[in-house]
């Protein structure tokens, strides 16, 4: 098979239906099977054998949290993207599958002609792609060449879907009246990485005041095996934007404060950046920091969003090369498209320290390429070594 095959596993004849014309609608992905509960899932898994599985919570004989925990007993690896409803104890839940060994979510779309079903669309063809494209290619062997579509900003016509159900209406994949149609673009574990721009510092890397991480695409369980490494000495304060709709931000954070051995919040408007505090994005809402007379604040903005991302690393990194100049450390981590990576060149040309995730553990290698191609990144790091790297330069700085 030349396409990611997907195994949808929900409760709802509605949603197993919509979800399914939205991954037929999309190059190069293809239903493999559906079931209407985990147990069906487990039975279909050895027969179809999908590159990534979409899954409910909420489901009769065994539900999502059940199936994941069946999943790690018997040693399946398929990455598994959740539904999640945006409720206080749908964050919760979903959270609760992130730790039981789920990949990432999107929010489940609320019904097939909702306003909102274009967005979800886009969200779920990426991260199907993302998760599922690199199973397929270390699993058995898929060519990048053969994925010769995959989803990003705005930038050429789109490529029309191979085959779509005969008995389903087309799904609308932008809002009535919009002109910026579903993009896609050679997915970036495939491309061979540009020549490296140089960048000469304006000045030499000062004391350590503060550290900024930009994140999308595979961060959720990426921030998890960082945070729980970190060093608990640490004493810069950390600020983090992580790609996430609202509504799951706090929660996330909260998820990490419990094995992170320095605190970690959502952040609000006004927060004093202390010693050794980790701040989270709120979703929908940018960050940036500033100096006060008698402390470094976070200030909270709901300004338009830049390179279409709101929050944006971009917006976050700009302040920081800004305000601290020197004194920072900036990373950046797996994510599509190049949100971030201009910035994080700025700070580098402030005389900030920056470091970028490596291609290898990069769910995608996208934003960290991007930002090494200009220039930004120092050196690049592996997933399992991040920690190590920014527990050396914060007590050293």
């Amino acid at each position: 098979m030349d396409k990611i095959s997907v195994l949808i596993v929900d409760d709802s004849a509605l949603m197993r239906n919509l979800v399914s014309r939205i991954v037929e609608s999309a190059p190069n992905l293809c239903v493999a099977a559906t079931a209407m509960n985990g147990q069906f899932a487990l039975d279909k898994i050895p027969l179809c054998k999908p590159d990534i599985i979409v899954l409910d919570v909420e489901m009769p004989v065994m539900n999502g949290l059940q199936f994941l925990q069946e999943r790690k007993n018997r040693g399946i690896d398929i990455p598994v993207v959740m539904l999640s409803s945006i409720t206080s104890n749908g964050a919760v839940v979903t959270m609760q599958c992130l730790e039981m060994g789920a990949c990432d979510f999107i929010q489940k779309p609320s019904g097939a002609i909702s306003l909102d079903i274009h967005k979800v669309a886009e969200k779920l063809t990426e991260k199907l792609i993302s998760y599922g494209g690199r199973y397929a290619h270390e699993k058995r062997g898929l060519s990048g060449s053969v994925l010769n579509t995959y989803m990003e900003l705005p930038e050429e016509p789109i490529k029309k879907a191979e085959k779509k159900p005969e008995t389903a209406e087309p799904i609308q994949t932008k809002p009535q009246g919009s002109s910026a149609p579903l993009n896609f673009r050679t997915p970036s574990w495939s491309l061979a990485t540009k020549e490296k721009k140089e960048i000469v510092p304006l000045r030499e890397p000062g004391n350590l005041e503060i550290i900024a991480l930009g994140i999308s695409t595979g961060g959720p369980n990426a921030l998890r095996e960082v945070f729980a490494k970190i060093s608990g000495n640490i004493r810069q304060p950390i600020v983090v934007v992580q790609h996430m709709p609202a509504g799951f931000t706090a929660e996330f954070a909260n998820s990490l404060n419990h094995i992170c051995p320095l605190e970690v919040k959502e952040a609000q408007d006004g927060d004093i950046l202390k010693p050794g505090r980790i701040l989270i994005a709120p979703g929908n809402h940018h960050i940036i920091v500033e100096r006060k007379k008698l402390a470094a604040i976070l200030r909270v903005t709901d300004t338009e969003p830049r390179n279409g991302h709101r929050p944006s690393v971009d917006v976050l990194f700009e302040s920081v090369a800004q305000v601290y100049q020197n004194h920072a450390l900036g990373i950046i981590m797996t994510g599509m498209g190049r949100d971030g990576a201009a910035q994080l060149a700025e700070m580098r040309k402030q005389g900030a320290r920056t470091l970028g995730q490596d291609e290898k553990s990069s769910i995608v290698y996208g934003m960290p390429k991007v930002a090494w191609e200009l220039g930004g990144v120092q050196k690049q790091v592996s997933l399992s070594d991040m920690a190590d790297e920014i527990n050396k330069i914060a007590l050293r700085g």
